[in-house]
């Protein structure tokens, strides 16, 4: 099940679970659309991966199997993956 990340890694923009601008790669990094099309240029810095619109969850559904509350935020900001 998707961890459902509460921001950007990148620039800390709050993504709640209905976002339509969050964006995961394959290891469910989260970032907003604007970090990844500007600053990351479609690759994830972490694995280098590429992105996919993060799916959203039932509102009915987030009572039984909540978002997660972890916020991941790198303080430097993220460079595009080489």
């Amino acid at each position: 099940m998707l961890q459902m990340r509460p921001n950007c890694e990148c620039c800390n923009k709050d993504l709640p679970p209905g976002a339509q601008d969050a964006l995961i790669c394959s290891f469910e990094c989260t970032f907003c659309a604007d970090c990844v099309n500007v600053k990351l240029h479609g690759r994830c810095p972490n694995c280098g991966g590429d992105f996919a619109p993060r799916p959203t969850r039932a509102a009915a559904k987030l009572e039984k199997y909540p978002a997660s509350t972890e916020r991941v935020f790198k303080p430097n900001g993220c460079a595009a993956a080489d």
